[in-house]
């Protein structure tokens, strides 16, 4: 009581021909369709033209033709009897002891589909009479996702928590049938003369179901990216990392909603079209390239320009002040670092500007003294009067 398998493979016109009449889906399938109804189909001068409307209940002796990239699945009393995931032509026999209520003829999903089989396959005989209804097993493009707020994810890169609006697109593609079927599409989907389930339609309960979810779970997923130390943990690589992201995607509805595990569905793929990050996100994000900018041997070089053009702007304008100082010898300011760190009372260190006979002894660069000096500056340990003071000693004003 099921199939027999006629032609394996695509179906070319010679099998249309010996088969006047035949069931195949019905036509102008949306490409965001995951479940749609087959059709009678008649010969009449063109092959394949739909004769009988959205009728899809097949009897003992019709003649099915599953296309590539769909699965057929028959249905009675809303209990699947029988799926095909192999592509070919078939006879569907409900009084043949050996027709086959399953094909699956190998593949990624055959292991998926076997398993749920057996889990859920019909406990009777099949009657004379089935409804039929495609699966779309391609990828299901254009599932749209946007955030009306800022969502908030703990970030590695910036080592805080970052804010940000975002909006994109994800594909979808069904890695179980008979799971979807089960436990996620509504039964008008699969009655007689049902509509397409179409993910894009704005009436499709199911489909807004999802686009929430996926919105609840962009923050963890976001959080995940950015935390994979094999993703870079920035930011910035996600908008080009159609598949990484969409890993990420993919376990964070997992994890929440058991998507792949109890609905037969996965995201394969993601398009993020725009992030806004909030105001303070921004500022962070400002702040954190300018210490990479000046971080390493680029900020080394980019901070000796900046003495640089300081000690020559001083020589225009201050004249003998300017060479003054370029005329320094290289013991000008020697000893001015030991000197400007002594240890107080608590361990702790503080500029002592007593030790200009000892910087007078030094043999280091006095531009290397201004430079660490500066550094000092930059970090905090000293104050900007303490830096002008130190100039001051170097410059010997």
């Amino acid at each position: 009581m099921g199939f027999i398998q006629a032609a394996a493979g695509a179906i070319g016109g010679t099998l249309a021909d010996q088969w006047v009449d035949f069931y195949a889906p019905v036509g102008n399938v949306s490409p965001t369709a995951a479940i749609f109804p087959g059709v009678l189909m008649g010969q009449n001068s063109g092959r394949g033209s739909n004769v009988r409307g959205s009728q899809n209940i097949i009897t003992n002796g019709s003649k099915i033709i599953v296309p590539e990239g769909t699965a057929l699945v028959t249905i009675q009393e809303g209990a699947i009897t029988g799926i095909i995931t192999q592509p070919g032509g078939y006879e569907y026999r409900s009084n043949d002891p050996h027709s086959q209520s399953i094909f699956t003829g190998g593949g990624l999903i055959d292991s998926l589909v076997k398993q749920s089989w057996e889990r859920f396959k019909y406990g009777g005989i099949p009657a004379a009479q089935q409804l039929i209804f495609y699966v779309n097993l391609k990828e299901i493009p254009n599932n749209r996702f946007g955030t009306q707020s800022e969502i908030y994810w703990d970030d590695a890169y910036f080592g805080t928590q970052v804010g940000a609006l975002t909006r994109g697109t994800y594909t979808l593609q069904i890695t179980d049938p008979i799971m979807f079927i089960k436990n996620f599409v509504p039964v008008k989907y699969v009655s007689a003369n049902a509509p397409q389930f179409d993910f894009a339609d704005m009436d499709n309960s199911a489909g807004e179901q999802l686009f929430n979810e996926v919105v609840g779970c962009l923050s963890a997923a976001f959080s995940q990216y950015t935390n994979d130390p094999s993703k870079g943990n920035r930011m910035s690589k996600i908008q080009s990392d159609q598949i990484g992201f969409a890993a990420c995607l993919s376990q964070a509805v997992e994890t929440a909603y058991q998507w792949k595990t109890s609905r037969g569905l996965e995201i394969v793929k993601t398009a993020i079209l725009s992030i806004e990050y909030d105001e303070d996100t921004k500022v962070l994000m400002s702040d954190v390239k300018k210490a990479d900018a000046l971080s390493g041997a680029r900020g080394n070089a980019f901070f000796q320009q900046s003495v640089a053009r300081g000690m020559q702007a001083a020589g225009e304008n201050g004249g003998g002040t300017g060479m003054a100082f370029m005329g320094m010898g290289m013991n000008a300011a020697g000893g001015m670092m030991q000197g400007m760190q002594q240890p107080n009372v608590q361990g702790a260190y503080t500029p002592n500007f007593n030790q200009q006979q000892t910087a007078q002894q030094s043999t280091e660069d006095p531009t290397e003294k201004l430079l660490n000096a500066k550094k000092l500056l930059d970090a905090g340990v000293i104050t900007q009067e303490e830096f002008d003071q130190m100039k001051k000693n170097l410059l010997g004003l």
